[in-house]
């Protein structure tokens, strides 16, 4: 008895039918594959026999694939399904998805295009998964960013976890910027990778994107790594499991830091701290200092601050920004520009998550 899985093809092109056809059979889990140029007769054949999962174009003459998906989303729950298109519009994107579909996919044009949406497929042929992004359950998207990063594309990763949404920019191999929400550069991308599920698509490439991302990806991709193995690694703060504390008490439980102190935005808005006897009177400085590293950067054009690091006789200091929030914190003088800088660099993914 043929136990494969069948995958049902819906095109209105009879030559992209053959060739996607010749494509799929190379899955590794080889499913048996049907094909047909008619959304009716699509519906027909979804009717007579069990199909794993469907791909169907979106333009076609008189059914066309958003009516095919839309019914199909009612009568078949439980099958997996693929819209695929070569018209690059954003309009397509949204009615696709609210419809429930679970890949969203541009005809692929390239070698590594064509690899990454196989994995998809294969994916989507596979086991019943909880966590991973839509399409791509057996990768993470470490895996997908390596991937861009190592084959030197250009391009803009859109990701979506529930109603949050977050882009990454991708530029001939190198992460040049990301955003989450009102984050940007480095901590919108420490954000984001602590999504463990969603959607994922690959927009195209925006060159002229400024870059905020200085450093090289797999340096953040390590930081990233060990803020979430701290995240997840059952660490606690006063006996509260450290995920469902504050970043204010995240921080403060970092090796080498003497005190946190956080500034707020808003009137009347009261600094928070920890290890601080006097915290307004190092609110008012670490304010002063801020916007005066501000507008110094504003007369240089240099650009938002991401950053100050001083190192002192007494102790080190860091001060940035995040979100709506400033913050301030004091280090051991005994730890080296280098160990700051990496705990600086895990202070602001913390921030983030």
């Amino acid at each position: 008895m043929d136990t494969r899985h069948k995958v049902l093809l819906v095109d209105d092109d009879p030559n992209l039918l053959e060739v996607y056809g010749e494509l799929l059979k190379q899955l590794p889990s080889q499913p048996e594959i049907f094909t047909t140029t008619s959304g009716a007769r699509a519906m027909a054949m979804l009717e007579a026999e069990p199909f794993r999962l469907l791909i169907c174009d979106l333009r076609m003459p008189k059914v066309d694939g958003l009516q095919v998906l839309s019914i199909v989303r009612r009568k078949y729950p439980r099958l997996r399904t693929v819209a695929l298109t070569s018209v690059v519009d954003e309009h397509f994107r949204s009615r696709v998805y609210a419809l429930g579909v679970d890949l969203f996919w541009h005809k692929p044009a390239t070698e590594q295009e064509t690899q990454m949406f196989m994995e998809c497929l294969e994916s989507l042929l596979g086991q019943e998964l909880e966590g991973g992004f839509r399409g791509v359950q057996s990768k993470s998207l470490v895996d997908i960013i390596q991937m861009e990063c190592l084959s030197q594309s250009s391009s803009v990763l859109r990701i979506s976890n529930g109603t949050l949404t977050g882009r990454i920019w991708i530029q001939d191999g190198e992460l040049i910027d990301a955003e989450a929400g009102e984050l940007g550069g480095e901590p919108a991308f420490q954000k984001i990778l602590s999504w463990k599920k969603g959607a994922f698509e690959t927009l195209p490439a925006e060159p002229s994107r400024p870059r905020t991302i200085l450093k090289p990806y797999n340096a953040l991709l390590l930081e990233s790594a060990q803020a979430m193995d701290e995240l997840q690694g059952g660490v606690t703060v006063e006996g509260t499991p450290v995920a469902a504390v504050s970043p204010l008490a995240r921080v403060s439980q970092i090796e080498g830091v003497e005190f946190v102190l956080v500034l707020k935005g808003g009137e009347g808005a009261q600094p928070e701290s920890r290890g601080l006897e006097n915290p307004e009177h190092m609110a008012s400085w670490a304010q002063q200092a801020l916007e005066r590293f501000r507008g110094l950067g504003d007369r240089l054009r240099a650009g938002p601050l991401e950053q100050i690091t001083g190192l002192g006789p007494q102790r080190h200091v860091t001060l940035a920004g995040q979100g709506e929030a400033d913050f301030c914190v004091g280090w051991r003088n005994s730890l080296s520009a280098e160990q700051l800088r990496e705990l600086s660099s895990k202070v602001l993914a913390l921030w983030a998550s």
